[in-house]
């Protein structure tokens, strides 16, 4: 079971990595007018290469909702965070960068960290936290982060608004893969009607569809290298926290697994950052919004 959720997650991981590309590159083509609107949707779906984009990523959710039926939410997260390793290869074919010290350095911090964060915390099942309170206090808290990490984008620049929507969708698809994991639990204990009966299925719906809106406006504004990295690190993240939080995800908390562990996900963080970061990511954005950046807000 256990090498099942490594090859879906893994495959989750390149479907998403790839469907990114895409959908940046379609993107940076819409009008800026449709920035953080649901519009936005109806002008990029015209798009060929989004529309690609986005079945790769349907692909990929896909993968990752079975392998969060299978497995903890705290093993599946840190293994689709290498999404960027695919989104990198792509890019690097696109562009023909060399990857030198930077992208292997990435490369192998992300690879290690998730490797050591695995390995040191050995995630595993336990009670589903019973608590609404605590549910209802990291949900709000996720949601909350969000909100203030959106309105907050619309007062910065270009460069920092990219990152700023990029890790609120971020912490919103980490709380949708917690919902997912949720909602397979329920169908495999009540079947259907349980599932239908819960209203975690659909937050799991308004999530996607808020954070895609979020994603998609990210992508439009700033190169690939300032959002992708953003929303790389903060989904694991928020998936770690629910996992643990209210899912009843248990990590070894021994003093020598938690240094292990946290030199993991530091080591996540920046390899991600390193990654997104190369030259090799695209750096193209519309010409609209490279006037808009100019423009005081």
């Amino acid at each position: 079971m256990t090498v099942l959720v490594f090859i879906y997650a893994v495959g989750a991981a390149c479907c998403l990595g790839v469907g990114f590309v895409f959908q940046q590159n379609a993107a940076q083509q819409a009008p800026m007018s449709d920035f953080l609107s649901p519009r936005l949707l109806l002008d990029l779906i015209r798009m060929p290469r989004w529309v690609a984009g986005i079945a790769l990523m349907v692909a990929g959710m896909v993968l990752g909702a079975l392998a969060l039926g299978w497995g903890e939410v705290s093993l599946v997260e840190p293994l689709l965070a290498t999404n960027l390793l695919f989104a990198m290869a792509l890019s690097r074919r696109q562009t023909g960068q060399p990857l030198g010290w930077t992208g292997w350095g990435g490369l192998w911090l992300l690879a290690g960290g998730v490797t050591a964060f695995i390995v040191a915390g050995r995630p595993h099942g336990g009670d589903t936290v019973a608590s609404p309170l605590r549910h209802w206090l990291i949900i709000g808290l996720m949601l909350g982060c969000a909100l203030l990490m959106t309105l907050a984008a619309k007062r910065v620049r270009m460069s920092a608004e990219a990152v700023l929507l990029a890790v609120a969708a971020g912490l919103l698809y980490g709380l949708q893969d917690a919902l997912t994991r949720v909602s397979s639990e329920r169908l495999s204990d009540g079947g259907w009607s349980a599932l239908v009966t819960g209203w975690q299925p659909y937050g799991v719906l308004v999530l996607g569809i808020t954070s895609l809106v979020l994603v998609q406006s990210a992508f439009e504004t700033a190169p690939l290298r300032m959002s992708l990295p953003a929303l790389t690190a903060a989904q694991p993240l928020a998936g770690i926290v629910c996992g643990v939080g209210f899912l009843g995800d248990r990590l070894r908390m021994t003093t020598g697994a938690l240094a292990w562990e946290a030199a993991g996900i530091a080591a996540i963080v920046v390899g991600i950052v390193l990654i997104g970061r190369h030259p090799a990511m695209p750096a193209g954005t519309s010409e609209a919004g490279r006037v808009r950046d100019l423009q005081p807000r």
